[in-house]
């Protein structure tokens, strides 16, 4: 296990050598996850073991993280909880991607020798999270209106209808 964890991690050779990442990283440091947040704070709690079994070089991953997304319904700060944990198969084309073994995901390294830790990691926090995130309660502050308040509201907004004039002309026309 490493005392810091590394900017660059080679996943073939550590694989190899049975290492383990354990740490936290700032959620200031991952680029595509900021579209996604409304604010960047907090960190991201980490644990990577990597390993080899036969020929197939694995990461097995926990994250855990505490995000502040943007409710897709009022706007306002949604604060989501994320517990995943993830199996990487290292692959170096499709072809070995289509064979990994069920409950792997394909990490494709094509003859890279490093990648980015945070890589690894934001693409895992990015399949989390949900396409629509929202509140699980109603959120929005709906105007509640009395029925004979909706009637006067659309009686109101029918006089206003600039084309009434011509509705006249029609009728003094005929």
């Amino acid at each position: 296990m490493l005392d810091r964890l590394p900017r660059f991690v080679d996943p073939l050779l550590y694989a190899e050598r049975a290492r383990e990442l354990k740490g936290e990283i700032e959620l200031t440091h991952f680029e595509r996850l900021a579209d996604i947040l409304a604010n960047q704070n907090g960190k991201v709690i980490i644990k990577l073991s990597f390993y080899k079994e036969k020929k197939l070089a694995s990461i097995i991953g926990e994250i855990s993280a505490n995000l502040n997304l943007d409710c897709q319904n009022c706007l306002k700060v949604l604060p989501w909880s994320c517990q995943i944990t993830f199996m990487l198969g290292i692959v170096q084309s499709l072809d070995e991607a289509s064979r990994l073994p069920s409950g792997y995901e394909p990490l494709l390294i094509n003859n890279q020798e490093k990648i980015a830790l945070t890589t690894i990691i934001e693409e895992e926090l990015l399949l989390a999270i949900p396409e629509y995130p929202k509140h699980g309660h109603n959120c929005l502050d709906l105007v509640q209106y009395s029925n004979k308040e909706i009637q006067t509201d659309f009686e109101t907004k029918k006089s206003e209808n600039p084309f009434s004039v011509l509705a006249t002309l029609k009728k003094s026309g005929d």
